[in-house]
């Protein structure tokens, strides 16, 4: 059981950015849309809390194993 506590977690990945419904704080999900360069993927995080709820920053990061569909 403490093995499984100790994994690191797989990171979410999502076909469109619109299909991020309820984005935590802190948390990252890998968007696979084609608009960052070859071998790279967005990476959309919670920054902050604001007024109207989470406020979501992205960038481009470097992909990691095989494309995902």
């Amino acid at each position: 059981m403490l093995l499984q506590l100790a994994a690191p977690a797989r990171a979410q990945y999502v076909g469109r950015e619109q299909d991020i419904t309820d984005l935590r704080l802190g948390q990252r999900v890998m968007v696979d849309d084609g608009t960052c360069p070859a071998g790279q993927v967005k990476e959309v995080s919670g920054s902050r809390m604001a007024e109207t709820g989470i406020v979501r920053t992205s960038k481009c990061v470097p992909r990691f194993g095989p494309k995902k569909k």
